[in-house]
């Protein structure tokens, strides 16, 4: 993000030059337009002499020295731009890299069983997004020779009418997504979901859109489904109802033209993939766009440790590993699963290196544990209690 705000600065300072030229020409080419239009009014005067007088000629040589010192001006500051433009490019350059060789493994594509695994992410994404016929061109020419699973063909058609849904909400078209919420309603209160109300909130608005006409009607619409929603959200219904004053003189001229925001259906429909798919039970991205997100989230990190290598002559930081060679926090959307890490050695755990719960509760990694292990005996190291290490049973995140 401080990569992308320091190119939008530097847009911003082009953009303003590029204004200021604009206004300037503007000016100048006007004032040139009045000064030959005040010369030829000069020279129209003595109609009588077919001769150019000696003032008529200081005249003329006085607005040609002013249309070549105004013409200098204008090529000047258009001189001047190119070098702000050069300068955007230097910035991309300096806060984007485009050689993002170093931050990956040449290796991890070698192996066919790897390339059988990336070619089925894609077919599985281009599935659920309803894309049948390319994910199943995709496994064709890739010889994908994993089938898919019934539950992935499942989770596809439920994912399609989900999409299809959320696109009715993002064109304003409500009865899908009201005829599905009330269908899982309970499922929704359960979840103590806003998503029901919020629907029927937007249908609402819908109708004193329609102007003062549609007043009874939008209150037969509030009678019949608000109801259920007093206790949950009493102050926003309030508001709702409070708005039916102003349809003579339109909501979009009263305290309450915030209902006639874009944003409360972006909100909706934002609200609706969410909570569809938690109540289905099925991931709202792919497994393809999760890690594209969590990847291009973790690419700054390894760029600035790729420079930290390289000046410090560091080579192979990847090379034999399975695990990034430093630790990086994704944000909170990226993360699936408990993580441990022991108190010990201060290292993430894995599968060569599990956490370790001793008899007393404790937990500490394996590696820790055969490192404090004196022979048949261990004492723990945040109590007293001393056990056999043959006592710690693996623990399963």
């Amino acid at each position: 993000m401080e990569s992308c705000s320091a190119v939008e600065r530097e847009l911003d300072r082009v953009i303003a030059k590029f204004t200021d030229i604009r206004e300037d020409s503007e000016n100048v080419i006007s004032d040139v337009t009045n000064l030959f239009d005040s010369l030829k009014d000069t020279l129209t005067d003595d109609e009588a002499s077919s001769q150019i007088s000696e003032n008529q000629v200081t005249i003329l040589n006085e607005a040609f020295a002013k249309m070549r010192e105004k013409l200098h001006r204008i090529t000047t500051e258009h001189r001047e731009i190119h070098g702000t433009v050069s300068k955007v490019g230097k910035v991309i350059d300096r806060n984007f890299v485009s050689d993002f060789q170093a931050t990956a493994r040449s290796d991890a594509l070698v192996e066919d069983r790897n390339m059988q695994m990336l070619n089925k992410l894609v077919a599985e994404h281009y599935i659920r997004q309803g894309m049948d016929d390319v994910a199943e061109a995709l496994i064709r020419e890739a010889e994908i020779r994993t089938e898919f699973s019934p539950k992935v063909r499942e989770q596809s058609q439920q994912f399609a009418e989900v999409y299809h849904i959320w696109e009715c909400i993002t064109n304003h078209n409500l009865s899908p997504a009201l005829e599905w919420s009330a269908k899982y309603s309970e499922e929704l209160d359960a979840k103590n979901s806003p998503l029901e109300f919020k629907l029927h909130r937007l249908a609402f608005i819908q109708i004193l859109s329609l102007g003062v006409g549609a007043q009874s009607e939008a209150i037969t619409y509030a009678r019949t489904n608000f109801g259920k929603f007093v206790n949950r959200y009493e102050k926003e219904i309030q508001n709702l109802m409070g708005s039916l004053i102003y349809l003579p003189t339109g909501i979009h001229n009263s305290p309450y033209k915030h209902l006639m925001s874009p944003e409360l259906w972006t909100e909706a429909a934002y609200i609706f993939l969410k909570d569809c798919c938690n109540v289905l039970g099925i991931s709202k991205d792919s497994p393809l766009s999760v890690v594209v997100n969590a990847g291009c989230t973790a690419l700054p990190a390894l760029l600035n440790l790729k420079q930290v290598m390289q000046s410090r002559q560091v080579l192979g930081i990847w090379s034999g590993r399975d695990e990034l060679p430093i630790e990086i926090d994704l944000d909170p959307d990226h993360r699936y699963h408990s993580v441990f890490a022991c108190p010990i050695l201060r290292q993430q755990t894995s599968e060569d290196n599990p956490p370790m719960k001793l008899s007393c509760g404790h937990v500490i990694s394996r590696d820790a544990l055969n490192k404090l292990s004196n022979g048949l005996l261990l004492k723990c190291p945040y109590c007293p209690i001393e056990q056999s290490p043959e006592d710690a049973k693996y623990i399963y995140f």
